[in-house]
């Protein structure tokens, strides 16, 4: 195989776990300088599998959505490019002594893109909406634990927690928390975007192309690029030719042998390990799979290097289900670590099940280039028991509405990783949790389990929490968790400054230059 540039794949860094004592410390770091007297100007193309299903930040799961909205929305904190929390909006946030409160300072003169000022009126609006059930922003459940959302100053806002939340700096970072106008309406936005970030919202052509340009009023350093297009070309494979053209300058490819393809053409070629991972999701609130005995039988007959090795030419790792790096689970602690088929069967037989049955599964065609082959993988190996594991194969949006809806058997799933389990798990596998139903699966330990983890402020005490968690979700087989892979960055040579993430985000669209 070629070799990358593996600069970008050696171990994850480690993630700052962050106690309650060291969050007013971090308050006061600003993100690093994206450096540089770099000349100005020029419109990069970035090429991207499918078109962004929403424009709604609270609403976004679609990973293309998310990267496009990341460079037009703020969050109060943000990531840096190790996944440090360091200031975004705010520029500071002061704990009490206790953990109850929560104080943050706002930036004094950042603006909307319609010229509007920002200010602790937008952060109550934004903070008590997300709240709200009926508002179904996929980031509801980060705020569990706050009680009550006040502006004590123009710039500052004190949240009230019912505990102490060590989760909280890290959930408020991902843009399904985005701060908005208290003017705005997810009508208004869904059409046309009016956020904070490096870039604006220009224009849109549905299932062709998105234009942003640069914000010149921006609160932090001002992006060299005049603007970002991203086109959108359904097949990596002609992403690679476009690239080649020159009609693309960047895109973020998942298919490692198009990658490879890529490289040997001439591009540049940056491999990244991220936290996202591939899994086969398992409803137990769906027929046979409400056994628990049926579901361990699916775990014990699935190879899940096999699913990597064929799906993406073994470039990744099997994985448990925690990837954030401080709290990464032992992909070994759970039943059937290696495929077992004997065990298989046996649970099958205890189930009732000696003779097989069928699920269908939902897959994901366009949002990411290995879904369909992971598919296929896993009903070659179920049917080996007897199962048999029908392929709904559905364009990206469809996808995503039967998912966040809960409307599947199974559903073979890339889903996002974050550096702080809570933002992971929190909004999945709690009763209360506003993508319980799309996870199948609670239990009052789990839910015990993730209040004891948000509240703790001993990283080494949270490490063991969330190493039960991961022990009942295995134990339980409520998923089957696959693997992590690599996104291989590909750039046409006037590109320069771009920084990859392990979380996938394309925040640093506003460090990048083109050279003539």
């Amino acid at each position: 195989m070629v070799h990358r540039n593996r600069a970008t794949r050696a171990a994850f860094p480690a993630a700052s776990v962050l106690t309650i004592g060291a969050l007013a410390l971090t308050a006061c770091a600003t993100p690093s300088d994206p450096g540089g007297s770099a000349t100005t100007g020029g419109t990069l193309i970035v090429g991207i599998t499918a078109d962004p299903d929403t424009l709604f930040p609270w609403k976004a799961t679609q990973f293309q959505a998310i990267n496009v909205l990341q460079n037009v929305y703020g969050t109060l904190t943000q990531f840096d490019a190790e996944l440090n929390v360091v200031p975004g909006l705010a520029e500071a946030w002061e704990p009490s002594d206790d953990g109850t409160t929560l104080t943050f300072t706002l930036r004094d003169g950042v603006t909307f893109a319609d010229g509007s000022d920002f200010d602790s009126a937008d952060v109550v609006s934004s903070l008590e909406q997300i709240r709200l059930e009926e508002t179904a922003a996929v980031g509801r459940a980060s705020l569990a634990a706050v009680t009550d959302i006040e502006a004590t100053g123009d710039l500052e806002v004190t949240l009230t927690l019912s505990a102490p939340d060590a989760a909280l700096p890290a959930n408020l970072a991902e843009i399904n928390m985005a701060m908005l106008s208290s003017e705005d309406t997810e009508e208004s936005l869904s059409v046309t975007p009016n956020g904070t970030g490096a870039f604006t919202f220009e224009s849109r052509v549905a299932n062709e192309s998105l234009t942003l340009t640069r914000n010149d009023s921006y609160w932090g350093d001002a992006a060299p690029l005049d603007g970002v297009e991203f086109r959108v070309i359904p097949d990596e494979s002609s992403i690679v030719a476009a690239l080649q053209s020159g009609n693309v300058n960047l895109a973020v490819l998942n298919d490692p042998l198009v990658a490879e393809t890529a490289e040997s053409s001439g591009l540049a070629v940056a491999e990244t390990p991220q936290l996202a991972y591939h899994a086969l999701m398992l409803n137990s609130r769906s027929g046979e799979l409400g056994d628990a005995d049926v579901r361990r039988a699916i775990q014990c007959a699935i190879d899940r290097q096999e699913v990597l090795d064929t799906a993406a030419l073994g470039e990744g790792a099997v994985t448990g289900p925690i990837t954030s790096p401080a709290y990464r689970s032992d992909a070994d602690a759970r039943p059937c670590p290696t495929r077992d088929l004997d065990a298989a069967r046996e649970y099958l037989a205890a189930a009732g099940l000696a003779d097989g049955f069928s699920i269908s599964t939902i897959v994901s065609q366009g949002s990411y280039a290995t879904s369909v082959n992971e598919a296929q993988s896993l009903a070659a190996q179920l049917e080996e028991i007897g199962i048999t594991l029908e392929l709904e194969v559905l364009e990206s949006g469809a996808y995503v509405d039967r998912w966040i809806a809960g409307d599947f058997e199974a559903a073979v799933a890339l889903n996002s990783g974050r550096p702080d389990p809570d933002g992971m798990y929190g909004r999945y596998f709690t009763s209360a949790g506003n993508l319980n139903a799309v996870a199948g699966y609670s239990s009052d330990t789990l839910d015990a389990l993730f209040a004891a983890g948000k509240s703790s402020t001993d990283p080494a005490e949270r490490a063991g929490i969330y190493d039960d968690i991961a022990a009942e979700l295995e134990n339980e087989a409520v998923w089957i968790w696959l693997f992590t892979s690599f996104t291989y960055t590909a750039t046409t040579e006037n590109v320069s400054g771009f920084t990859p993430m392990s979380n996938g985000s394309l925040q640093f669209l506003r460090t990048v230059t083109l050279s003539s």
